[in-house]
């Protein structure tokens, strides 16, 4: 009889800490690729996977490399690049020591303690991407001066946004000898737009990539994982099934089951393994909260009230501010975190800050706490961060936002606010500030305070219309319904929401709030200013031009009253903009003034935007030349400043300007990109659709730009946008009078053409008056044709407009061909050609040179009309615009002409010269052998062959046998010694 095992009366394990199981290949491949650096390594898997664990067994390493550690907080309002604030806290190297350059400066705010050491502050920046980009450089600088080789951040899902833009900044600035990242994160908590997924997406050349997708353990796994925790000795198999079963395979689930069953005493040795008493009687618990929330309940009630304290903190704490939110004493806390810690709930750092192994744990003991006494832990938490230099604003503000601390809540929320924006983090400020308004009993003043400092916020937001943006929306409105707000105080409001409400598409609302600031805002000319420019834009609204010039006016006069010189930029610019859109001639005299570059990074910026403005003028007006020039300025000053999104509008308007010009190659690809690129930015990405819709009208796919320019016409007539409805609707009129339908073609321009006559901009008519002529033409109606003409070329009167003034002889040639003028109509046609060259614009030249061939053919003159016609043709073709050569080659073969067989992909043709196998066909002509005899020489079909001589007839430019073998003979085409004569 065997002696019992010691463990067989019934005492319970001794629990150590599982062993690293199962993820020997993930742990090899991590430092595979680090060993290449630079690298970026994700590490992704649900809660409790154990990427944590993963990350440890990595930095154990003896040979490990530099390394910053940190960990993402599960808060909403997390501090604005919290994370990586918080690894640079874990630094030995001392600051002082560090050779940093006056750019180091941008960093005091986030690192006041440093201040002695670090250069004096630089001057603020009115822009907050520029002063974002300023200090992602600084905070590049301190990590190389660090020697820092890798970068981790742990649950990188909760981070902020200018967290994750930060690391997508340091891997775009990587070379030989970069940082290196290792990223975890949680990939169902990770939203489709996040920019997080960007991170492996365009890697610069030399970049190790490595994504590492930690899976639930097997079976076999998890038995070795259960075994580590006791003692080593094997567990049973209806154990190990019960287990993996239980636990689906997630490793924090496993150990905290097992530490569970240890503390039931649920466990007992029998025969040589692990065995669990009454298997199918007892279940485990089916979540890890249930098995924390037991666990918990097992320790000392102040071990209790520590875990709720800790959990309240959410984040790692030291035993003081424990202590402060528990309500203890340091020595009681001390006492309690050791307990808890030995219980394996809570797991300390080398600074001794302590946290929950695991935030379910930390979840299931937040939400066991009643109510009642939340509010408690939270004022105690807000009061011991307090006592912290510096202060985590965005922590308290949450902390005492909980607690229902309104004073506190507000001024912590604000100062969390005033630094989001300064790191550039605009949505994070909008989210405490909304906040606070939409829950908080504030007195009017600050209320008006906090909505003015919302509203700056919400501009400078990158994700223009999304829920964020109606939330900002919605908040001002309610605020502005606040009893006793000073006009000022409205004012101060009125004027963002109204800027704000221009980019959401409503642009009448937007123009009554704006009008109704200015009255207000004396007190700040450069705002009024602002305002009164946004005012003289006439893309939107239902004022007509001088109403729009003289709200310019104003801001001009305001402007030279103001001092900066960086805000007289910008307001100079913005008005030269809008004096372009408003057709004013006197805007290429400021455009003329504008600078070319800038003495800082905000300035070089605000140029940038202001020559993307202009390009997008001189495009509207057809000055193409100026429109490459301003265009080049700005993509040199964005790529300089690494502007992305200001790269992708210039990109944008050079695609547009390619189009114009004929330069057709890749602009199919590059409009999808455009579109890809710009899909959170309505406007843009409208104008990417646009784009795409030229090309398939060009190319004669009916449905797919029918499709497209419908979606272009409806969201721009919805955003306000009325100057992008014009070519949209001129487009589908013309794709209905190809099929006859002059009274949809009519419908379609209705709208577009009353908001022309209305606001008297014929700049923006270019494509839709002619389209607008051809619909009355087609309905009878020369009267409102020839009325409308007359309009058009008044209202181009003293402009240096050359793409309109081109559309003007259209419409005139349009008229003369209705009028049966046949002769004048081809000459007018003629005219229009050639401006449309001049410009350069290519696709509209050869469409007027096809106008041009349809009015000789009407005057009888078929000879000259059908060469036209072959010319437009080849031309449209090589062009790209395979839909217009189709049309054409119709009209030829309807007046009798050939039609030139052009290339259209698979085997290249010959162009001019002749084929190998029609210089047979032309070699026997010359022989004077038929077509039949030809044809069994050569074994080829009848047809073949006269398709083939026909083609050689073409080429030759003759029209008979033989001519062609005279020509033949005369250009050198002989048969050889051994000619095909004798093969028969």
């Amino acid at each position: 009889m065997l002696d019992p095992s010691p463990e067989d009366d019934g005492t319970s394990p001794t629990v150590s800490t599982p062993r690293f199981v199962g993820r020997d290949r993930e742990l090899a491949a991590l430092r595979g690729a680090l060993a290449r650096s630079p690298a970026i390594v994700l590490v992704e898997g649900e809660a409790g996977i154990g990427k944590s664990r993963l990350l440890r067994e990595w930095s154990a390493a003896p040979d490990r490399r530099t390394a910053l550690v940190s960990v993402c907080p599960p808060l909403r309002e997390s501090l604005t690049l919290g994370p990586i604030v918080d690894a640079f806290h874990g630094i030995e190297r001392p600051v002082p020591r560090l050779r940093l350059t006056e750019l180091a400066g941008a960093l005091r705010p986030l690192f006041p303690e440093w201040s002695s050491s670090l250069p004096p502050a630089l001057p603020a920046l009115d822009d907050a991407k520029a002063a974002r980009h300023r200090l992602f450089r600084a905070l590049d600088e301190l990590l190389r001066a660090l020697r820092v080789d890798v970068l981790v951040l742990e649950d990188a899902h909760w981070a902020d946004e200018v967290t994750l833009e930060f690391l997508l900044f340091v891997i775009s600035r990587q070379h030989s000898d970069g940082l290196s990242l290792v990223i975890s994160y949680r990939p169902e908590e990770v939203d489709d737009g996040s920019l997080l997924l960007r991170l492996t997406s365009r890697l610069p050349a030399g970049v190790t990539q490595l994504r590492i997708a930690l899976a639930p353990m097997r079976p076999d796994d998890t038995a070795v994982l259960v075994s580590s925790m006791l003692d080593g000795k094997p567990i049973s198999q209806e154990f190990t099934t019960f287990m993996h079963d239980r636990t689906g395979g997630v490793p924090l689930a496993v150990e905290e089951s097992v530490r569970l069953m240890c503390d039931r005493a649920d466990l007992v040795f029998r025969d040589g393994q692990w065995v669990r008493l009454k298997l199918r009687e007892l279940r485990v618990p089916p979540t890890v909260r249930d098995s924390t929330r037991e666990r918990v309940s097992r320790l000392s009630p102040t071990a209790q009230q520590v875990l709720r304290a800790a959990a309240t903190l959410a984040e790692r704490s030291s035993p003081a501010t424990i202590a402060m939110t528990a309500g203890l004493s340091p020595a009681a806390c001390r006492g309690a975190i050791t307990e808890a810690a030995g219980a394996g709930i809570l797991d300390g750092d080398d600074r001794e800050r302590w946290r929950f192994r695991h935030v379910l744990a930390a979840t299931a003991v937040y939400e066991a706490i009643p109510l009642t006494d939340r509010r408690q832990f939270h004022l105690l938490a807000g009061r011991a961060l307090e006592h912290l230099r510096p202060p985590p604003v965005a922590r308290l503000a949450h902390h005492f936002r909980e607690a229902g601390e309104t004073r506190s809540w507000a001024r912590y929320a604000e100062q969390g606010a005033e630094l989001a924006m300064a790191s550039g983090d605009h949505t994070k400020a909008v989210h405490l500030l909304v906040d606070l308004l939409s829950w908080a009993v504030l007195p009017p003043v600050d209320r008006a305070r906090i909505a003015r400092i919302a509203g700056v916020a919400a501009l400078g937001r990158r994700e223009p219309v999304d829920a964020v943006y109606h939330r900002v929306i919605r908040t001002l409105r309610s605020v502005l319904e606040t009893p006793g707000l000073s006009a000022r105080q409205q004012a101060e409001i009125r004027n963002p929401l109204g800027r704000l409400l221009i980019t959401g598409g409503e642009a009448r609302a937007a123009l009554s709030e704006l009008e109704r600031a200015v009255a207000d805002l004396d007190h700040d000319p450069v705002e009024a200013a602002r305002a009164m420019t946004y005012l003289g834009w006439a893309y939107a609204g239902p004022w007509p031009a001088s109403t729009h010039r003289r709200w310019l006016d104003r801001a001009a006069e305001l402007t030279a009253q103001i001092d900066s010189p960086a805000q007289r930029l910008n307001l100079a610019g913005n008005r030269a903009a809008a004096l372009l859109m408003l057709g004013e001639q006197e805007a290429w005299d400021v455009v003329a003034d504008l600078p070319v570059d800038g003495t800082t990074a905000a300035e070089r910026l605000d140029v940038a935007r202001i020559h993307v403005n202009v390009g997008t003028g001189a495009l509207i007006w057809g000055r193409y030349a100026d429109a490459g020039q301003h265009l080049a300025v700005a993509m040199r000053l964005a790529e300089a400043e690494q502007a992305s999104r200001l790269q992708h509008n210039v990109r944008l308007e050079q695609a547009n300007l390619a189009w114009n010009t004929g330069r057709w190659d890749g602009l199919v690809e590059t409009s999808a990109a455009l579109a890809d690129a710009d899909r959170d930015r309505p406007a843009h990405y409208l104008g990417s659709i646009r784009l795409a819709a030229r090309l398939a009208a060009a190319a004669g796919r009916r449905r797919a730009a029918e499709e497209q320019f419908r979606l272009v016409l409806e969201e721009s007539a919805r955003l306000g946008a009325a100057d992008d409805t014009m070519e949209a609707a001129a487009a589908l009129a013309r794709l209905w009078l190809t099929d006859g339908n002059s009274r949809q073609a009519l419908r379609i321009t209705n709208e577009p053409m009353d908001t022309v006559l209305r606001k008297g901009i014929w700049v923006w008519a270019t494509d839709l008056v002619p389209a607008r002529i051809e619909a009355l033409l087609a309905a009878g109606d020369l009267t409102a044709a020839t009325r409308l003409v007359g309009r058009f070329a008044r209202g181009l009167r003293g402009r240096t407009a050359p793409a309109p003034r081109a559309a003007l002889t259209v419409c005139r040639a349009l008229l003369l061909a209705a009028a049966g003028d046949h002769s004048r109509a081809a000459t007018a046609y003629d005219r229009a050609a050639r401006a449309w060259s001049t410009l350069p614009r290519p696709y509209d030249a050869m469409r007027a040179r096809e106008r041009q061939a349809e009015a000789l053919l009407a005057q009888g003159r078929i000879e000259p009309g059908r060469e036209l016609l072959a010319e437009q043709y080849e031309q449209l073709f090589r062009l790209g615009a395979r839909g217009d050569a189709d049309r054409v080659a119709q009209r030829l073969r309807e007046h009798g002409a050939e039609v030139p067989r052009l290339w259209r992909g698979g085997r290249k043709g010959y162009g001019d010269q002749l084929s190998p196998r029609e210089l047979d066909v032309v070699q026997l002509i010359v022989a004077g052998k038929t077509n039949r005899e030809i044809s069994r020489i050569l074994a080829k079909s009848p047809a073949t062959v006269d398709q083939q001589l026909r083609a050689a007839m073409r080429k030759l430019k003759v029209n008979s046998r033989t001519a062609l073998a005279v020509k033949a003979v005369e250009a050198g085409v002989f048969a050889e010694e051994d000619s095909l004569d004798d093969a028969s």
